[in-house]
């Protein structure tokens, strides 16, 4: 394979994985299995759809397992796999590189908007 494709390959896996919504499901999974319902208030602004999505790509990815329980009445529960799992300590230090850097960010953005790098 040459190194465009691979490459290409790297940065779909990339986009799927830290796409909008896919870092904090992953980030609530990785604290306990969780249902449908449970990741919309854990996430209250993603919509149903995109929940749906986001779920079916990381399911698709490997890092979410959807479990169909046998109680009555039958529940679906998902929870992050072992491949999931090894992306916890990613996901903990970019939300933590988040917090501390958004001040700076947010002081860039508003020297940007007033004009200061014009």
């Amino acid at each position: 394979m040459n190194e465009t494709a691979l490459t290409e390959r790297h940065r779909e896996l990339l986009d799927q994985v830290l796409d909008k919504w896919s870092l904090q499901v992953l980030d609530a999974l990785c604290e306990r299995p969780s249902r449908f319902n449970e990741l919309r208030r854990a996430i209250p602004v993603v919509t149903q759809k995109s929940l749906v999505a986001t779920l079916r790509r990381l399911e698709r990815n490997g890092m979410v397992e959807r479990v169909v329980t046998s109680t009555r009445p039958v529940a679906v529960e998902y929870r992050i796999t072992l491949l999931g799992k090894s992306l916890q300590d990613l996901i903990d230090a970019l939300l933590h590189w988040t917090t501390v850097t958004l001040p700076d960010v947010e002081r860039a953005r508003a020297h940007f908007d007033g004009g200061g790098s014009r």
